[in-house]
């Protein structure tokens, strides 16, 4: 076997391998051989037809299954001789020879890390502690969770639940099939397009009224996007929101079995440093990742953008299986996923060069810890525990979040670190962004 390569740009190769012909009619030979004994052929006793009729019958099949069979077991040890290690599927083409077999084999291979803009990278670190006023503030969000409501005999405000009859129509269509009756909104609630809850605003019971708003770019209905709408509505309900008494029935009914406001609030307060534990922790990695993609220069090999944008859009692919679509009917812009692609794929590479280059190793005890504590949140952590332990699978994907935070560790015990001092609401409202 002989095998050359040839550099057709920073990371693509060609890489054209030939098998001597000798090599190719041995493998001939002992294959039609074997076909003889097996086909049936008129006039013939079965295995007694002549090789030479079973190569003029089937001997370009045979030449098209050896020849797959010499690229399957020449192509790997190709790459081996050459020390080439392809980043994606290769393009395979048979070249036309005349004595011998033939192919060219182009790819992709992956690209050298360099890990030198690592040290001393500059690294923001956000630092935040649960106050008093935090827990107040979570208390008041637990309140709003176990609101009721009243009705009222008033015009309609902020935070009120109103019941309104409407219809709607764009470019003289009316969308909304007639009038749509009694169809409840929280105002504030952000469940309408922006805009149609501030109209609601001011209103009391029997008023009506007409306004126009346009249907955001991005609108869900091909029809409506960025369309101007007329909008008709009668007010039939206003409900003021009541909120419950920080009581022991309350307490009680978010865990606390003893009812003790103290209790209580000593309890929001661990979860709460917990959730920002965690959430300071994904900052802080965060920020890592943007300096490594941002200063760490790499060259990506197309062949994982590519497999990468097919990853990113498998979930899309999926729901619109679901709804009996095809991906092409939701019109997905091409690049939609491509900055997105780039940066995991440029991320695993630096990443994946940081762990072998210096050879770190998932932490046994780490992998422990991460999952008692994602199993603290549940009634019974020790059978989540163990459902974690019992799949190799789901094991897995905690390993690799653990050696992932392993490798973050390193690049910040290299970095210049700032401490930022932050709210815990700043840290968690972006967490659930």
């Amino acid at each position: 076997m002989q095998v050359s390569v040839e550099k057709t740009s920073e990371l693509s190769r060609k890489m054209i391998v030939s098998v001597p012909d000798a090599v190719l009619q041995e493998k001939m030979e002992t294959r039609l051989k074997k076909l003889a004994r097996e086909v049936k052929v008129d006039g013939f006793r079965p295995g007694k037809v002549p090789t030479s009729m079973v190569k003029k019958i089937y001997g370009e099949r045979v030449k098209q299954e050896v020849a797959g069979d010499l690229i399957q077991s020449t192509y790997f040890e190709a790459l081996q001789q050459q020390e080439l290690v392809p980043a994606g599927h290769p393009n395979i083409t048979p070249s036309d020879k005349g004595e011998g077999f033939e192919y060219v084999a182009e790819f992709e291979v992956y690209p050298e890390v360099s890990l030198e803009a690592v040290n001393g990278l500059e690294i923001r670190r956000p630092t935040a502690v649960v106050s008093d006023a935090d827990v107040e503030n979570m208390i008041e969000k637990l309140k709003q969770q176990k609101k009721s409501w009243a009705v009222v005999e008033r015009a309609s405000e902020e935070g009120d639940k109103v019941s309104i009859h409407f219809s709607g129509v764009s470019e003289g269509e009316n969308f909304t099939d007639g009038k749509v009756e009694n169809y409840p909104v929280e105002i504030g609630g952000k469940q309408m397009i922006p805009g149609f809850e501030d109209e609601l605003k001011g209103l009391s019971v029997g008023d009506s009224k007409t306004f126009s708003i346009t249907f955001p770019e991005k609108y869900n209905s091909e029809k409506l996007a960025g369309k101007v709408a007329e909008f008709e509505i009668e007010m039939v309900k206003v409900e003021a929101p009541v909120l419950p008494e920080l009581d022991a029935e309350f307490i009680k009914a978010y865990g606390v079995e003893d009812g003790d406001v103290d209790s209580f609030r000593a309890d929001v307060r661990d979860n709460m440093e917990r959730e920002l534990a965690q959430g300071l922790k994904n900052k802080l990695k965060t920020a890592v990742m943007d300096a490594l993609f941002e200063n760490v220069a790499i060259t990506l090999p197309n062949a994982l953008i590519d497999q990468e944008i097919q990853a990113l859009m498998k979930p899309y692919a999926e729901r619109a299986g679901k709804a009996k679509l095809k991906l092409e009917d939701l019109n997905l812009p091409s690049d939609m996923f491509e900055s997105q692609a780039k940066r995991r794929v440029a991320l695993g590479l630096i990443l994946g060069e940081i762990i072998q280059k210096n050879d770190i190793k998932v932490d046994a005890d780490k992998v422990r810890a991460t999952i008692e504590d994602m199993a603290k949140s549940y009634e019974k952590p020790e059978d989540v525990i163990n459902w974690y332990y019992a799949d190799n699978s789901r094991l897995n994907d905690v390993q690799q979040m653990v050696l992932e935070d392993q490798a973050v560790a390193w690049v910040i015990e290299r970095a210049r670190v700032v401490d930022q001092s932050v709210g815990f609401e700043d840290v968690m409202d972006r967490q659930q962004a």
